[in-house]
């Protein structure tokens, strides 16, 4: 047995396909073994030319804002390929992952928050600042669906605001039956799920057998929003860390395990 915090112990990992290794990896690392089940399947929009022609617009726009790494991947192939990143156009994410996600991707100097990685710390950056908007278009790339606060915010302050739909989210396929057979096998130590709607979905595949597994396992959640959501579904093992990865794999190490 790997020596660390998580020996012993079996963590589900249910960010989408393509997002679960480092989470899956960092749980490798403290010594834990990380079980992979995505909650959310993550697609191309159903149809492409919102998002084309949000890029025909950004000669026009003052900023762009991605709202996960999800948005990236499928949006900034799109920019790019009609040129280098459009100067005077800034940058701007909700989180912290999505700003390496730009990085990666040769896109610098972005504005996000650090600590409250959501749309309300987003909105508190002085960039977005009533004063700095007004007057000027603000592209959002998003998935369908979700919170309309930013978009909303941004218009209270005088911002045209484009909401372009780049990838579409659905639920898992199924193989409910894997999550099952480790929890009846009793080998699944506690839960990870960084999505609302991700934890709706799982709750929704679970029969009575599986519901009385979930109130009794350890959900560890990196936002407030999340854990209110779990105990609007009658959860109540709900443990809240820190932001992103980092934050998940601290709040697990230091959780105090049944011996």
């Amino acid at each position: 047995m790997k020596p660390g915090p998580l020996a012993g112990r079996t963590v589900v990992v249910t960010r989408p396909r393509g997002q679960a290794d480092g989470l899956a990896g960092a749980i490798a690392a403290a010594g834990g073994t990380a079980l992979l089940f995505p909650l959310l399947e993550i697609s191309p929009a159903d149809d492409p030319r919102p998002l084309a022609e949000a890029v025909d617009r950004l000669a026009d726009t003052a900023v762009a804002v991605f709202v996960s790494p999800n948005a990236v991947d499928h949006a900034l192939p799109a920019i790019l390929a009609r040129g280098p990143w459009p100067a005077g156009l800034l940058p701007a994410a909700v989180g912290q992952g999505t700003v390496r996600a730009l990085a990666a991707r040769g896109v610098e100097g972005c504005v996000a928050p650090v600590d409250r990685q959501d749309s309300e710390g987003l909105l508190a950056c002085p960039e977005l600042a009533a004063s700095r908007v007004a007057g000027r278009r603000v592209a959002i790339f998003r998935g369908d669906g979700g919170r309309e606060l930013l978009a909303d915010t941004l218009r209270e302050r005088g911002a045209t605001v484009d909401c372009v739909t780049c990838y579409h989210r659905s639920g898992p396929p199924g193989a409910i039956g894997t999550l099952l057979a480790a929890w009846r096998d009793g080998r699944l130590d506690a839960l990870t799920v960084s999505s609302s709607e991700g934890l709706r979905h799982l709750a929704g595949l679970l029969d009575a057998e599986g519901r009385r597994y979930l109130q009794a396992t350890p959900l560890f959640v990196p936002h407030p929003r999340i854990a209110e959501q779990a105990r609007e579904l009658g959860l109540e093992r709900i443990i809240v860390t820190a932001a992103a990865d980092a934050g998940l794999v601290a709040g697990l190490a230091a959780y105090n395990w049944p011996a």
